[in-house]
């Protein structure tokens, strides 16, 4: 993230996987509100699912290629900036990572920005990938520098004064999907599409997975933070 151009080129194969968003969005929506910074929004493909939460919406995108799709679906509501995302002492009730912080490097100084950015009663919302032990080729190659799991994010969020914090594991069928991968395909890009497909077809049953073992694993990560 901290690139003039960060390529993406994943990010329309996940962009169509809509099950995975839609479980996205359960599990975020009721912390969504009020003026809301997203980090990185990319294609800005998860703008649709919130936009009616949100009075005004800042969509901080530092990579030259994504700012004409991002033009596209602009309404009265958007303001892009083609820039990392810069310090506004308590100018947001919302700020959204959403597979970015992986992206970058000094993620501790990144949300020290965030939480300075955030009004009182404001959330932090980041989703990331979970479990460094996935980290595979596929993770090298689009620049994550970590994959994170619940202690982790703890040990960054501790040194920030946020009144309550939740962690949730989520998308345990792409957990062991991830793990089979690893393990046995030689080159990931082999079929890349319909491996997509595939996995966002079984979401409906991830997310039943994950309410019996209480979300004890998953292939995604969310913290949710209360300013």
């Amino acid at each position: 993230m901290d690139k003039i151009f960060y390529d993406g080129w994943e990010l329309e194969y996940f962009d169509r996987a809509i099950n995975f968003r839609n479980y996205q969005f359960d599990i975020l929506k009721k912390y969504i509100k009020g003026i809301v910074a997203e980090v990185g929004p990319g294609n800005g493909s998860f703008l649709k699912y919130y936009l009616p939460l949100a009075e005004k919406i800042d969509l901080y995108e530092p990579s030259n290629n994504f700012i004409d799709n991002l033009n596209k679906i602009k309404n009265q509501k958007t303001s892009i900036i083609n820039n990392n995302f810069t310090q506004k002492d308590n100018a947001y009730d919302t700020i959204l990572y959403l597979d970015v912080l992986e992206h970058i490097e000094n993620d501790e100084n990144e949300l020290e920005i965030a939480f300075k950015s955030l009004k009182t009663g404001g959330a932090l919302i980041v989703n990331v990938p979970a479990f460094q032990h996935l980290y595979s080729q596929f993770d090298k190659d689009i620049d994550h520098f970590r994959r994170y799991s619940k202690n982790d994010l703890k040990k960054l969020t501790n040194k920030f004064k946020f009144s309550k914090t939740k962690l949730i594991y989520y998308d345990s069928i792409g957990y062991f999907l991830s793990i089979g991968s690893k393990l046995i395909t030689k080159n990931y890009l082999n079929n890349f599409e319909k491996k997509i497909k595939i996995w966002d077809t079984l979401m409906p049953i991830s997310k039943i997975v994950d309410l019996i073992i209480f979300n004890l694993i998953g292939k995604s990560l969310i913290l949710i933070c209360i300013k």
